[in-house]
């Protein structure tokens, strides 16, 4: 697993109308990988990847089997900024007990019941409904949570273009915090494959940091 990332260049107009939705950014990440195969499933393998903002700068931050193109990375974004490294042995290197520092970006929704029709899905929408989601999913993703121990730390609505035209909107939510890994080959899983729906577009990237003794 390879762990990569290269600053947006917000400062470049013209780069900037092409990041218009989210899946402008898929096909950019795709597009990192032109020497790509088919898996055994028939399927390209899953990349992972979500925007951080630091220090006033946006990146796009990305996990991937294979390592990407870093020119082709670059196209959105500075010269000279991409970077990769290899990212199992820290992976490896977590255990049982150990509690780190998190970051999440995920796409928490809920599925209701409407008669006559097939379950909607709907945003949920206040901080303790987001904050709750995230700690019903995380027994069974290898870690635990304590209320009072993290927190949302940004919400938005990103843009989503369909193939039919619509331009249906997606909730974003942004989650920092400490966490408890568990169950370390669940927790492993998840930082590979990461978190809930839609990452093709986004979302279910999970980054941590060990805190210190």
């Amino acid at each position: 697993m390879y762990l990569s990332r290269v600053e947006i260049d917000t400062k470049n107009r013209k780069k900037m109308r092409d990041l218009t939705h989210v899946g402008v950014y898929h096909a950019w990440v795709e597009d990192s990988f032109p020497n790509q195969t088919f898996n055994s499933d028939g399927v390209f393998p899953r990349k992972l990847w979500r925007i951080d903002n630091i220090n006033q700068k946006k990146y796009l931050l990305l996990v991937s089997e294979e390592k990407p193109e870093l020119e082709k990375l670059e196209k959105y974004g500075v010269n000279d900024t991409s970077q990769t490294k290899n990212y199992q042995p820290f992976i490896d290197s977590l255990k049982n007990g150990e509690k780190v520092r998190f970051r999440l970006v995920a796409n928490p929704v809920i599925s209701k019941f409407v008669p006559g029709q097939r379950g909607r899905v709907m945003p949920h929408v206040t901080i303790e409904q987001q904050e709750q989601f995230l700690i019903a999913r995380s027994d069974k993703n290898g870690f635990m949570l304590k209320e009072g121990e993290f927190a949302v730390i940004d919400h938005e609505f990103v843009n989503f273009k369909h193939k039919s035209g619509k331009t249906p909107r997606l909730s974003k939510t942004t989650y920092e915090g400490n966490l408890t890994i568990t169950n370390i080959d669940k927790f492993k899983a998840l930082l590979v494959k990461g978190f809930g729906k839609k990452k093709a577009y986004g979302f279910g990237l999970m980054t941590v940091i060990p805190i210190g003794d």
